[in-house]
């Protein structure tokens, strides 16, 4: 009987059942197992000590129990025997009473989904049950962390904001390719049975083809966003290193980015292929190192955007020269040390954590982008002379002209 009156605990997600104001010892197997899971629990308060909590409650004598149930501020007085069994008994008739008082509708769920209506800022955590996990989470080409909760749990409850606020971050700074859900472990047992879910909340990453791995870091949303972009950046090829072309591709590649870095190299007659090869396989090095930041990342050759140049303050001289700039803010920052991994990275390194001076982007807009045509890869060329037919110029006679 107490098991059945277990699982219709668990279903409809009751707040926990609190005895207090006695030490005493259990023997009953039925109540530490209730003990365990949380749903009811046992506590004791020395009213000597914490008198004014003895006066809030109506303390006049001792041993004093009470039964905090449904209504937490105005609990139940015990009025059974002191046997452990007695006591036991007076435990799973308040319990049976929430569920009743719950299954006819005289409380409302505390479950997760009604959590997140109420707050508005979980929209990005995923609902997760036992008819869609298989296919939203196992067969995804991305990488999950998935809470498992219960309503009645408190830390699931201050887990919540935390794990929500988190969800839309990884989201947006992963590009929905780390993904947060959850599931009520209450309800869909099949789950939480099948990863041995034994507490809550609990919280396991999923990568497709791999076993479930336990999350062991902390539960601020911070921690969680600094797991999620690891798990991105493990997972993730690095940014694409892409030629400004066009308008289109300075958008396209900037506009979704916190920073976009931009490096002028030097003219192809300058460096040769060798030497361009030379500066790109350092940015693509830089790249794989920022990768988890999500920035862009762009060359063009000196002369080819003229105006770019200009509002960045590079001008004509100094190639090759590099820019970061948030084009939310208009704002950009110049690499002053050389165009070097450990140059780069120092520049990199000092704007990720917010430091580095700044300037506002001439005029406050992006300056306009000229098309041209890709480079081939191949060393430049240099422009064909014409030649001219000098046969019928008589020379000797010009410069006698001009002898004095």
């Amino acid at each position: 009987m107490q098991n059945q009156w277990l699982r219709c605990y668990s279903s409809i997600g009751l707040d926990a059942v609190w005895i207090k104001y006695l030490v005493f010892p259990f023997c009953c197997s039925h109540l530490e197992h209730l003990q365990r899971l949380g749903i009811v629990k046992v506590g004791a308060v020395d009213a000597d000590e914490h008198k004014s909590l003895g006066g809030q409650y109506g303390v006049r004598g001792f041993p004093t129990i009470k039964i905090f149930g449904a209504n937490k501020n105005k609990p139940e007085e015990y009025q059974g025997a002191r046997s452990s069994q007695a006591i036991v008994d007076g435990a799973m008739n308040a319990l049976r009473s929430l569920v009743k008082d719950r299954l006819s509708g005289k409380s409302g769920s505390s479950g997760y989904s009604r959590q997140v209506k109420e707050t508005g800022s979980s929209k990005d955590v995923v609902e997760l049950t036992d008819d869609n996990f298989d296919k939203t989470v196992l067969q995804s080409d991305d990488v999950w962390l998935v809470e498992f909760f219960a309503p009645w749990c408190g830390h699931c409850k201050n887990l919540e904001p935390e794990w929500a606020a988190a969800a839309t971050a990884v989201k947006e700074q992963t590009k929905g390719k780390v993904r947060l859900g959850a599931v009520d472990a209450t309800v869909h047992q099949v789950l939480s049975s099948r990863y041995g879910v034994r507490g809550f909340p609990t919280i396991k990453i999923f990568r497709k083809g791999e076993e479930p791995e336990d999350y062991q870091g902390g539960r601020t949303r911070g921690d969680i966003i600094e797991r999620a972009l690891d798990l991105f950046s493990d997972n993730a090829p690095p940014p694409e290193l892409v030629e400004i072309l066009n308008e289109d591709v300075l958008k396209s590649t900037c506009e979704g980015s916190q920073l976009c870095v931009i490096a002028v190299l030097p003219h192809i007659l300058d460096t040769g292929a060798a030497g361009r090869n030379g500066y790109l396989e350092v940015m693509i090095k830089m790249a794989e190192k920022y990768k988890k930041k999500m920035w862009g990342w762009l060359w063009t050759e000196a002369g080819a955007q003229m105006e770019l140049e200009s509002a960045l303050g590079i001008g004509g001289f100094g190639y090759p020269a590099m820019a970061a700039i948030n084009t939310r803010k208009m704002k950009f920052a110049l690499l002053k040390g050389s165009f070097s991994e450990t140059g780069i990275h120092e520049f990199l390194r000092e704007l990720s954590v917010g430091r580095g001076s700044t300037a506002t982007l001439g005029g406050g807009v992006m300056p306009k982008i000229h098309a041209v045509e890709p480079w081939d890869g191949k060393d430049g060329q240099l422009p064909v002379e014409e030649d001219y037919d000098l046969s019928d110029v008589d020379l000797d006679e010009d410069f006698e002209k001009d002898e004095l």
